[in-house]
């Protein structure tokens, strides 16, 4: 029986054509050897050894961290929804060579050493608080090639729907599901500074001093100008006063009241004559001050007219900007491509894929596809050439990294054979030399 399962297939219509399964040897995932590149010249794997201590003896020392944490995160930006997958992709080509020469020829973790890792491992609390500290200079070091004087900060929270008893979840009237509700921070350019798991029936705003005033200081420090934007569930004038009084400029939408409607009565009243069939859109700014409010603050309405509508569509933004209103409504508006960052988180980086009983074991794997998230984030900022760098990280996920390959081993090295489907030979040149091109991480 051995010897026909290792003997190839032959055909007996075409006798030069012989067929064998080596699923060992063949890749789908080629492309995440780009992004091992990268994370490379990022210093992933100092960080990773900085701020995950490895407490093994023995036999458990097999694996080092560095290729179980890859292997987590990998899996992930490949879209591998959870460590299921882990038995298969441990024999996979592309999984071996991201980590060290250890695992080339023996083959990566199993379902079993990978479940153990992410749900008792990383749920200590020294490692658990290392996978902040991971993410977050794993960043720096970007923002040290690419990083305006300017910094706008969007915070954002979400719904992950969950399935079962799982600790902390709850129904959310919001959302109309039972679910864990997470605050996201995001910089201008899509990457995930910080985030926070919470119960899904806790309030968007709770505890968002937690993540925002540590990023604040850390950037004026540096000497930036700090600027936050955020939706109306922001709308606190304790928000307002902490950001005053640490001079960061905001931009937040506050709900309508009939006092501030009263304010732009004057916009309000359809103009006279056939409807247009182009938006009409007016804007104003006024003082304001609300009850709870212990100052007049300035406050942009923006008032549209559609055709077909009865009655205009009404927003107001509190702000201490000095742009022109309509300038800042422009502003303001481009806040929404935070929440198309968090689509994407959702639906290449599995976010949403919070499977365990444990509260903590679940915050371990947000912190996990928040990395994944970043680390395709990163690649698509600073390597990516210009006619594709504005793709969508599921683009890149089903174009790029879904590369079919092959890997030849000989004597002294490894042959890596990929598919040039998207990924072309130009194209990976390219990238391959963005990457060489950065700068070295200091320290």
């Amino acid at each position: 029986m051995s010897e026909i399962q290792n003997e190839p297939f032959q055909l007996s219509f075409n006798a030069s054509l012989k067929v064998d399964f080596q699923g060992s040897r063949v890749t789908s995932d080629g492309g995440v050897i780009v992004v091992r590149e990268l994370d490379e010249r990022l210093g992933l794997g100092e960080l990773i050894t900085r701020h995950l201590r490895d407490s093994r003896r023995g036999k458990n020392t097999e694996l080092p961290l560095a290729d179980l944490f890859r292997q987590s995160v990998y899996s992930r930006m490949a879209g591998y929804e959870d460590v299921d997958d882990a038995e298969r992709l441990s024999q996979d080509p592309t999984f071996c060579l991201i980590g060290s020469e250890k695992i080339w020829d023996r083959g990566a973790a199993l379902t079993s050493r990978l479940q153990t890792f992410e749900t008792e491992m990383l749920t200590e609390d020294e490692k658990f608080a290392g996978l902040a500290r991971i993410n977050r200079e794993l960043i720096a070091q970007a923002e040290a090639v690419d990083s305006p004087q300017r910094v706008v900060l969007d915070m954002d929270s979400t719904e992950i729907p969950v399935y079962g008893q799982q600790e902390q979840s709850a129904y959310n009237g919001h959302f109309e599901s039972t679910c864990y509700h997470p605050l996201l921070l995001f910089n201008r350019g899509g990457d995930c500074l910080a985030a926070k798991l919470w119960p899904g029936n806790v309030h968007s705003a709770d505890d968002w001093e937690e993540l925002l005033l540590p990023e604040i200081e850390r950037q004026q420090k540096l000497g930036k100008e700090v600027v936050f934007r955020a939706d109306v569930a922001f709308a606190k004038p304790e928000i307002y006063e902490v950001l005053e009084k640490r001079g960061v400029k905001y931009a937040i939408r506050i709900p309508a009241n009939d006092s501030m409607e009263r304010d732009i009565a004057e916009l309000l009243t359809r103009p006279v004559g056939r409807p247009s069939h182009k938006p009409v859109v007016w804007y104003k700014g006024f003082l304001y001050r609300a009850e709870s409010w212990s100052k007049a603050r300035r406050v942009v309405a923006k008032v549209e007219f559609h055709a077909g509508e009865l009655f205009p569509r009404v927003g107001f933004i509190v702000t201490n900007l000095e742009t022109e209103s309509r300038a800042l409504v422009r502003f303001y508006n481009r806040r929404g491509t935070a929440e198309q960052w968090v689509k994407e988180g959702k639906q290449a980086a599995k976010i949403t894929r919070l499977s365990c009983h444990r509260f903590r074991s679940n915050e371990v794997r947000l912190w996990l596809s928040v990395i994944a998230y970043n680390l395709g984030n990163l690649w698509r900022r600073l390597v990516l050439p210009k006619r594709i760098e504005k793709w969508s990280l599921r683009s890149l996920q089903e174009r790029l990294v879904k590369t079919g390959g092959r890997l030849i081993k000989h004597a002294r090295y490894f042959w890596l054979l990929l598919a040039e489907s998207h990924l072309t030979r130009r194209l990976f040149g390219s990238m391959v030399r963005r990457i060489a091109a950065l700068p070295v991480p200091a320290g």
